[in-house]
C-alpha cells in the first residue's frame, strides 16, 4: 500500500498540487488535495485516474485488468478545516467500520446540498 500512497503522491505533485492527505480502501480512494485555482479538477483527475491504472496494472497487483469506474467526487474545505479533514482521510479504516463507502457518500452529498439521482451514483461494493 505504502508504493500506492508514494505514487497517487508524485502523480499530485507532478501536477503542481499538494497532497495533503491520501488513504485507500478496498472499494474507494480519498484524496485530500490542495490546488492552485489554474487546476482544472476534472482533468487533474481523468489523469491521476489513467496513470494510476496504468501504474497499479504494471504492478499486477490483481487478477485481470484494474480499472478505476467512472466519475468521482469532489468537496471542497476552507483552510481552517484542514486538520480535521486530513484526521478524517487517515481514519477511514476505523470510519467505515461503523458507515459503509455507500452511506458516507450520501452523507456527504447531504452534508453540502448537492442534488443527485441515484442512476448516476458509484457502484457501492458492500
Amino acid at each position: 500500500m505504502a508504493n500506492t500512497f508514494s505514487q497517487i503522491t508524485a502523480l499530485v505533485q507532478n501536477r503542481k498540487a499538494k497532497m495533503l492527505a491520501v488513504n485507500c480502501m478496498p472499494d474507494h480512494i480519498h484524496l485530500f488535495v490542495g490546488f492552485k485555482p489554474t487546476i482544472l479538477i476534472s482533468d487533474f483527475v481523468k489523469e491521476v485516474k489513467v496513470e494510476s491504472n496504468e501504474f497499479i496494472n504494471s504492478k499486477k497487483w490483481i487478477k485481470g485488468k484494474f480499472s478505476w469506474q467512472e466519475g468521482y467526487g469532489v468537496f471542497s474545505y476552507s483552510h481552517s478545516h484542514i486538520d480535521s479533514v486530513i484526521k478524517y482521510v487517515l481514519g477511514q479504516e476505523t470510519h467505515h467500520q461503523k458507515k459503509t463507502f455507500r452511506e458516507e457518500y450520501l452523507s456527504l452529498l447531504d452534508k453540502f446540498e448537492i442534488p443527485f439521482e441515484e442512476g448516476y451514483l458509484f457502484d457501492f461494493f458492500e
